[in-house]
């Protein structure tokens, strides 16, 4: 049987190929979920600090939900159509957007549809200058159903993502980055090496603080500013009696590179803690922001 999400880890970083090429690499349901599960491997593995999600083939990152399968459940009833696809496929993207490891899409071709909404519930993403992108759902007579007429419109503006959803109309790479959808576009044979240096950019900091930026951010989005400024005490609260702080802070004062264990180890004896940081204010004291070395950004 043919494996339906490809996975390799290449320096921590897992890349997870959407595998159904022949058809585009359309969302049936045995795929999204065999992501999901996949996702769920990887959420516990520490040996993995980032994941890469990518199409296989030339021609689709996905070009969207599985039609086929999915008329089938929509002559069952809307009842079995809402189980069997928009709850899957909900569950997929919130499980995508809320995941404390980061996702990178690397998006090879089409993104159409459901595969639109992979790259909007991510955290971030780089296009080929191949991709190409669109809301169809509206020439098949329904709303997006993963989450589109929710996220785009918060990434895009209303008016931007109404134009789109409205008409179907497919969008390059270029207005992709404009609207917000992608981080950059790169020429097609660079896409890989330019996601992984991204991931590797990222998980060469403290894994922990990492899941605290992506949990602060998913939470506190569609929050008030308050609310969200709540969300990001609690994280700060969370980091503040870990090793991985420690030993941020230690590192900035000695001048060195940080070397984090990778995990969420806190601090068990505060005696010890309140000495590192008496060590640690009579060592910064009086030193001029002008002394640091330009490897050491301040804080």
């Amino acid at each position: 049987m043919t494996e339906l999400v490809l996975s390799e880890t290449r320096d921590r970083v897992a890349i997870l190929t959407l595998n159904r090429p022949d058809k585009l690499n359309a969302l049936n349901y045995a795929l999204i979920d065999r992501l999901l599960s996949r996702l769920d491997q990887i959420e516990t593995d520490d040996g993995v600090r980032a994941v890469i999600l990518t199409g296989a083939g030339e021609r689709a990152f996905s070009a969207g939900a599985d039609i086929h399968e999915f008329s089938l459940s929509v002559a069952e009833g809307a009842d079995v159509a809402l189980r069997d696809f928009v709850t899957r496929g909900q569950r997929l993207t919130a499980r995508l957007e809320a995941f404390r490891k980061p996702v990178i899409a690397a998006v090879n071709g089409l993104a159409f549809g459901g595969g639109c909404e992979i790259i909007e519930a991510v955290p971030l993403a780089i296009a080929s200058d191949r991709a190409l992108f669109a809301k169809p759902e509206i020439k098949l007579a329904m709303p997006p159903t993963f989450g589109g007429t929710q996220r785009l419109p918060r990434l895009a503006g209303r008016k931007r993502a109404l134009e789109l959803l409205l008409t179907g109309d497919a969008f390059s790479p270029a207005r992709a980055l404009e609207l917000g959808l992608v981080n950059q576009v790169v020429p097609h044979g660079q896409l890989t090496p330019a996601a992984l240096d991204l991931a590797r950019r990222i998980v060469s900091h403290s894994q922990a603080a990492v899941a605290s930026i992506l949990a602060a951010v998913a939470r506190g989005l569609n929050q008030s500013i308050a609310e969200g400024l709540l969300v990001e005490a609690e994280q700060f609260a969370r980091m503040a009696p870990t090793a991985d702080l420690r030993e941020g802070l230690n590192a900035w004062v000695e001048r060195r590179k940080p070397t984090y264990d990778g995990t969420w180890t806190h601090i068990t004896r505060p005696a010890e803690a309140r000495r590192q940081a008496r060590r640690l204010d009579r060592t910064a004291s009086g030193d001029m922001p002008g002394d640091r070395p330009s490897s050491m950004p301040p804080l």
